[in-house]
């Protein structure tokens, strides 16, 4: 026979196994993958990484960056100044690692071009991010005979059926400087055009991922890797 301590403790699992439980858990998405923004930003590391700045130690130097990325005023009003107002996360990443080697290697950075010794201008030729697919299968299409292929505002496709997929993208990030003597305009500094290069490729077999393969973060398990 069933003892009553033994009973209870039968009727207490046997509530906590049928009693029921909800949870929410909120989930969300920044507008821009952290793989995007690595392919830029270590690309632009790599690119800083090559100028030649060492006759800059023990000079004061003013950053001049308007060369570098456009901003949101039209172009009379805006490009020869140094207010950039809207500058790209990458465009002000790149500018941020070039004031770091400044630093480095032992400059010092002045807050207005009056107080400089020299005038340092940095430009870029590109930083962006080449993007190749390739499928082998057949690709989702969408329905004709619907306007803008939606239907009752939702839009209308057939499922795609991939047997192999690859994504690959490449990121590229090109810098140069040149500095002059404030007071004489005499050149002091030309160093670049330099490329930085990343890349991250993804290979899907029948709807399965593979391990992607690249030279950014995350790295480790699950990670992008070399």
């Amino acid at each position: 026979m069933w003892r009553p301590r033994a009973l209870g403790a039968l009727l207490v699992a046997w509530l906590l196994l049928g009693a029921g439980g909800c949870a929410t858990v909120r989930v969300t998405d920044t507008p821009r993958t952290a793989d995007e923004e690595f392919l830029l930003t270590v690309a632009a590391t790599r690119a800083v990484g090559q100028l030649s700045l060492d006759a800059l130690r023990g000079r004061t130097v003013y950053v001049v960056t308007e060369y570098a990325f456009a901003t949101s005023q039209p172009y009379s009003e805006s490009f020869f100044t140094n207010q950039v107002l809207s500058p790209s996360f990458a465009d002000a990443f790149m500018v941020a690692e070039l004031r770091a080697r400044l630093l480095k290697v032992g400059a010092r950075l002045s807050t207005s071009r009056e107080n400089a010794d020299v005038i340092l201008e940095v430009r870029t030729g590109a930083l962006a991010i080449n993007r190749t697919d390739f499928l082998l299968g057949i690709p989702s299409v969408a329905v004709a005979g619907t306007s803008a292929s939606t239907l009752n505002n939702l839009a209308v496709a057939t499922p795609g059926l991939a047997l192999y997929q690859s994504i690959r993208q490449d990121g590229y990030g090109s810098v140069a400087v040149v500095g002059y003597w404030r007071t004489t305009g005499d050149i002091l500094v030309n160093s670049g055009p330099f490329v930085g290069y990343t890349h991250r490729y993804d290979t899907l077999i029948l709807g399965y991922q593979l391990t992607p393969l690249g030279d950014i973060p995350p790295t480790g398990v699950g990670g992008a890797k070399k």
